[in-house]
């Protein structure tokens, strides 16, 4: 539902594009340049080390399936998945007539208000354009492309270890860049792009400034990796690492059959393979099950706290300086990193450009093309491509520049994120019952003045989270199955949760930005762990999460240098140091403060709905503590301690005038 609030006027304050994207979809729609795609399979690439990585590499052809001689520019893809999935997912969708019978059937099938309505949602991917951008967009090639898409260094059939978006990896990509600009049929100009880990590649190949790459398009892409998903204020990931390391490193001893049956099978591709079969995962399961810290190995602890690891695998995004489309989700495992990628860049706006959805991970691009929506994303491809690499005059880049899912009104155009007129305002958390939220563990208050009652208030670990936006998004999507009961309404969640509601806004009420939350707290053991959202709340008690943080109790020491701050000295976005050295148990029975930074979000409420934080003890399996901070809480209940003198309170980004 929409509820018509103003936007700032834009270059493009129309979030379809308006007449300019239906000329980008015609030229997607119209009939090809060429007829037929060749494909040279498994390419060798010489990295400078000796490392051959092998490329498929896609040309556009005559009616004969000859490659055309015309040099062209050329977009690049690395993923660690193989090119063989990338090479089906193109395969499926060439057949004729089959990629529209597909969404029109998923189209066709309206599941709201069943208990199947999460499966509509999922399959929305499909028809999103989400699967082109994902694998090889064959539209590019038929309009003059050359699509090359790459084993990643240890994976598919490429020699050498799996780095995990390592330097080594990231000198890959610049190689690979240099080697398609010298290729008889490269025009010397090379864009880049693809789906998370892909996206992630292509934002640290921009950061080294190679010369052939002008435009990237990362979709979904992350860059803060521990914070963002693979421990969360130290929380690990386990509804998405465990299962991810496993498909990578399952997927990179798939072998080259054909080679294999020929006679030609590369003994070195096994002999690097047998060298670390089981990347990353040892240590993910040492930082899972070892009872103290001291019980970590360094190799653990490398991959388990900030430092250098990850230091190395951020992109240097403010020195990118090609044209940039970003695309990432409120509710993607990557949404913390998303907005900050795109102000980091220092290019101007339209040159870089931001989109938001309400999606997940694996439903990226969902319910793009519908009315209302932005353009498919194969449609945003090409047209960033054909601006910034053919030079084709087609107002992409009056498109935006920052086009965001606004949750609770629809999609909208705005100048920034966060939005002008932000001011931040404190709401303090109150023990009196607001009447909304009987189904809870405790129904509390959400005030604008400092409240003089007290309380100490008692949340329990628990598995409720299975069925709550948390648990889908900490799944990259796939626990959406659950159905918009649990992903869209938190009340069973909230049944183990502390809930704190406002009272109903009178006029359309806009959040923009990061939001913290200060809890003064008090544990019966040495540490513990804190989940936390943020919810809107309709007339009809439905609790919608709007965003979510977490923090393991120990690990709350705040580094003030990278964090910030609104004018009243409150935290905006708290960065903890997460390390093993910054850790302070604590001290049972004392009260102890700790400041929770939720993700970014963009939201408005609409009049007649309320504003809710939740507390909970746990959120499985978007979050678990590690091992040694799981056997120091026991699992024991854990308090927040309300009191005049030391109140809690959640810092929020308001536009415009005050609500409460």
């Amino acid at each position: 539902m929409s509820i018509g609030l103003a936007v700032a006027p834009t270059a493009s304050a129309d979030p379809t594009g308006g007449p300019a994207a239906a000329q980008w979809l015609a030229a997607v729609d119209a009939p090809p340049a060429y007829p037929v795609v060749a494909i040279d399979w498994d390419v060798p690439i010489t990295m400078s080390d000796g490392t051959v990585l092998k490329a498929n590499v896609y040309r556009p052809a005559d009616a004969a399936g000859i490659p055309v001689d015309t040099k062209m520019p050329s977009v690049l893809n690395v993923t660690p998945y193989t090119k063989l999935i990338g090479n089906v997912v193109d395969s499926v969708l060439a057949v004729p007539g089959l990629e529209d019978t597909v969404v029109d059937l998923v189209n066709s099938y309206n599941l709201a208000g069943t208990p199947f309505d999460g499966i509509t949602e999922a399959a929305k991917v499909l028809s999103g354009g989400g699967m082109r951008v994902f694998g090889v967009n064959r539209d590019l090639v038929q309009n003059g492309y050359t699509q090359v898409v790459v084993d990643a260094r240890g994976t598919g059939f490429s020699q050498g270890e799996w780095q995990a978006l390592g330097p080594v990896e990231q000198r890959d990509s610049v190689e690979v860049i240099d080697w398609i600009s010298k290729q008889s049929w490269s025009d010397g100009r090379v864009g880049m792009g693809g789906v998370s880990y892909s996206g992630i590649n292509s934002l640290q190949a921009a950061g080294h400034q190679p010369p052939a790459l002008k435009a990237i398009f990362p979709t979904e892409p992350g860059n803060d990796l521990l914070r963002d998903i693979v421990g969360t204020g130290a929380g690990l990931g386990v509804g998405f690492m465990p299962l991810w390391l496993s498909l990578v490193n399952g997927l990179k001893f798939v072998p080259d059959v054909q080679a294999l049956a020929q006679g030609r099978f590369d003994q070195t591709w096994l002999q690097d393979r047998l060298r670390d079969p089981l990347t990353l995962f040892p240590a993910l399961l040492e930082a899972m099950t070892a009872p103290t810290v001291n019980d970590l190995d360094p190799g653990t602890l490398r991959v388990a706290q900030d430092g250098e690891f990850y230091e190395e695998r951020k992109a240097r995004v403010d020195n990118i300086e090609v044209p940039t489309m970003l695309y990432g989700a409120w509710h993607d495992i990557f949404a913390n990193s998303e907005p900050r990628v795109y102000n980091d860049i220092p290019l101007p706006p339209g040159e870089k450009q931001l989109i938001m959805s309400d999606a997940y991970h694996i439903n990226f691009g969902g319910g793009f093309g519908e009315p209302g929506a932005p353009p498919r994303l194969d449609v945003l491809e090409r047209a960033w491509y054909d601006k910034w690499l053919k030079g084709v005059d087609n107002g992409i880049d009056a498109y935006g520049p920052v086009t965001l899912y606004q949750q609770g009104n629809g999609w909208t155009t705005t100048d920034s994120f966060p939005r002008a007129g932000v001011d931040y305002q404190r709401m303090y958390l109150s023990n009196a019952p607001s009447g909304t939220a009987g189904h809870a563990a405790h129904d509390g208050s959400l005030v604008p003045a400092q409240p003089a009652d007290f309380a100490n208030l008692t949340v329990a670990p628990g598995l409720r989270a299975l069925c709550s936006r948390d648990g889908a998004q900490g799944t990259a999507g796939a626990a959406v199955i659950f159905g918009s009961a649990c992903t869209k309404d938190s009340r069973f969640n909230e049944a183990e949760g502390l809930t704190f509601t406002s009272a109903p806004v009178t006029r359309p009420t806009e959040l923009s930005g990061p939001v913290n939350l200060h809890l003064e707290t008090v544990l019966d053991a040495t540490d513990g762990f804190w989940a936390v959202t943020l919810n809107d709340v309709a007339p009809d008690g439905t609790s919608t999460t709007l965003t979510n943080g977490a923090l393991t109790a120990s690990m709350r020491a705040v580094d003030d240098a990278q964090s910030t701050k609104s004018p009243n000295g409150d935290y905006t976005e708290p960065h903890h140091y997460l390390t093993v050295a910054a850790r302070q148990p604590l001290v049972p029975g004392e009260v102890t403060p700790v400041d929770i930074n939720f993700v970014p979000t963009d939201a408005v409420l609409a009049p007649g709905h309320r504003l809710r934080v939740d507390v909970y003890a746990s959120s499985f399996p978007r979050y678990l503590p590690l091992g040694p901070m799981l056997a120091d809480s026991q699992l024991k209940q854990q308090h927040v301690r309300l009191s005049p003198d030391r109140p809690s309170f959640v810092n929020l980004p308001l536009v415009g005038a005050t609500a409460w």
